[in-house]
Formats: C-alpha cells, sequence, structure tokens
C-alpha cells in the first residue's frame, strides 16, 4: 500500500509547489526542473525545503516495465527521515494540475 507523503500543485513553469508531510516533518517544498542536467546519470528535478533553500532531494524520469509509460521517481534525504524513495503520481479527485508524492515502503 502506497502512503501520500506530499501534495503538490502544478506551475505553469513545469515545477511543482506543495507540503511534504511526515509524522515528524511538515515542510514547504518546491520541485524544480533540473535546468542545468550535465549527464544522463544527473537529476531532472531538485527537491528543495522552501523556507531554508536546502537541496533535500531529486527526481529522475523513469519508464514503467510493466506499461511503458513514464513516471517520475523521487528521492528525499534529510537526518531526521533518513532516505525517502517515492513516485509522483496523479492526486484523487481529476485535477490534472494536482499531484502527490506517494512513499514507496522497502518492507
Amino acid at each position: 500500500m502506497a502512503t501520500t507523503i506530499a501534495n503538490l500543485t502544478t506551475k505553469s513553469d513545469g515545477s511543482m509547489e506543495g507540503v511534504f508531510a511526515t509524522l515528524r516533518i511538515n515542510a514547504p517544498i518546491t520541485v524544480i526542473p533540473n535546468g542545468s542536467k550535465a549527464s544522463e546519470e544527473a537529476p531532472d528535478f531538485r527537491i528543495l525545503n522552501k523556507r531554508t533553500g536546502f537541496e533535500i532531494g531529486a527526481g529522475w524520469y523513469r519508464k514503467s516495465q510493466r506499461s511503458g509509460e513514464e513516471y517520475l521517481s523521487v528521492k528525499l534525504e534529510a537526518p531526521e527521515i533518513g532516505v525517502i524513495f517515492g513516485n509522483v503520481a496523479p492526486a484523487p479527485g481529476g485535477d490534472e494540475s494536482k499531484k502527490v508524492i506517494l512513499w514507496n515502503n522497502p518492507q
């Protein structure tokens, strides 16, 4: 089962803004396209804490082995949370500008 850890709104410039929230964290974040991507391994997006400006994660476009569809895989990391892997998905309700980050529980 996937758990929502962030609610995001897509902006006209391709960035996304919202809140990353767990039991211990409640932080405004922005997910911005990486305009200076220098290699295939470099992230497609950078994830920043809007309060501090610190980079807390990154995102890479991946292709689903099952469906062949492209999706955004993210990695968030901070001392208080360790490393969290997730995927950006459409939010419930059908509004295409609304997205969520779903936590991929490794267990």
